[in-house]
Formats: C-alpha cells, structure tokens, sequence
C-alpha cells in the first residue's frame, strides 16, 4: 500500500449549521459548500476548503457530518463526544479494488464493501484498531476536482 494524498478530515458534529459558523468565523474558512443528504450512509455533509500550497483553495477539505435520523453510528459517536470532533481521515488511492485487496491481504479489517461516498466515487473504512486508532477512509482518487 501506498500513501496517497490526504483528500479529507471527517469531524462529526450535533450540527453543520454551528459548524458552518465556527469555520468561517474563527477558522477563516473563506469556501464552504452546501450540506447535502447522503441517505445510503445516514448522513448530512458539507466540506469546507483548505488553501494549498499554492494559496488556491485546493487543500485537504474538512467533511463535516451530521446524523441524519436512524444513523446509529455518528450518533453513537456524538454520545461519547457530545461537541462532536475527529471521525475519520480519508487517503485517496488510484485503484479502490486494489487498495482493499491490499489491506485484507495484510490482515486489516475492511469494513464493507466499497461503495459510492460523498465525493461521488469509491470508498471504505480500515478498523480503527488496524490503523494506530484511527477509522480511515479510502477513497478512489476523483477524476475531476470537487
């Protein structure tokens, strides 16, 4: 497995309209896009834009999300994390296929199977306990930028 670029920090939130707030107020974040429903995965999300090395706005994005009702996951999460926080880190790989067959030949648990996330391409999750303790998003590079 190769690392590939960091594409997103996921930060589950009780709410991205609070969140939406706290980015551009305190953080500065100048780019932030609509929320939207993703109901195969039980969660409103809405990214926020980092600037770049080259000061465009093409850094690692910051994935806000909500549970959407009957998510048992993020919720549970925002029970033991009440103000929300770091969900997830999310690497982009150019063979989603590949990756997942990487890591369960290396013996880390792949949570599913791939499956279309927010960024309208492929994705899964690594188990934390295989990954240093962190849920880690894999994602299939996007063919053109979001």
């Amino acid at each position: 497995m190769k690392l590939g670029r960091l594409n997103h920090i996921g930060v589950a939130t009780p709410s991205i309209a609070d969140s939406i707030v706290f980015y551009r107020d305190v953080m500065g974040a100048t780019k932030i896009h609509e929320p939207f429903d993703l109901p195969d995965q039980g969660v409103k999300v809405c990214f926020v834009d980092t600037p770049g090395a080259d000061g465009a706005l093409n850094g690692t994005q910051i994935e806000l999300i909500e549970p959407l009702p009957g998510n048992t996951s993020i919720a549970s999460f925002l029970e033991k994390n009440p103000a929300g926080g770091q969900h997830h880190m999310c690497y982009e790989v150019p063979d989603i296929h590949a990756a997942k067959a990487e890591f369960e030949a290396m013996g880390k648990r792949v949570l599913g199977e791939p499956r279309i996330g927010a960024h309208g391409t492929l994705i899964f999750f690594v188990h934390p306990r295989d990954m240093q303790g962190v849920l880690t998003e894999i994602m299939e590079t996007p063919k053109e930028a979001h």
